[in-house]
């Protein structure tokens, strides 16, 4: 018995060099599962000339899918990309009603995501020592 290749959906790649992880299985399972597969590719997950306002209409705007994605993301960016974090902080605001520019700025997570599939995070070896600093004051 060896040891875990995936934990919790990451996946663990052993090298000499270190541990990379990556979730780029994930990540294609939420553009397929979200119909993002033939989307174009965004540069940047957040476009900050963009404002998020509450929807104060009567017109429903897919609250559920907003909510499903925004899970699927949070998921995500916990595990191995965190990058998009910022992203998220403005949009989970905006669960309980998303307008129109809510979902722009959410579908272009998910393009810049599906820009990134091959991104991964590397743990070097070295050093064997770990070193950490704090102030206290």
């Amino acid at each position: 018995m060896g040891g875990a290749d995936v934990i919790l959906g990451i996946k663990l790649i052993r090298s000499t060099d270190g541990i990379t992880i990556s979730s780029s299985h994930y990540v294609e399972k939420i553009i397929e599962k979200f119909g993002y597969q033939n989307s174009r590719i965004a540069k940047t997950p957040y476009d900050y000339s963009v404002a998020l306002f509450k929807n104060e209409s009567d017109v429903s705007v897919a609250q559920l899918r907003y909510s499903q994605i925004i899970g699927s993301l949070q998921y995500l960016a916990n595990g191995t990309r965190p990058y998009i974090s910022f992203s998220l902080s403005k949009l989970v605001r905006y669960t309980s009603c998303p307008d129109k520019t809510n979902w722009g700025a959410l579908d272009r997570v998910l393009r810049y995501l599906k820009g990134t599939v091959s991104l991964v995070i590397h743990y070097g070896r070295f050093p064997a020592v770990l070193e950490g600093y704090s102030d206290a004051s």
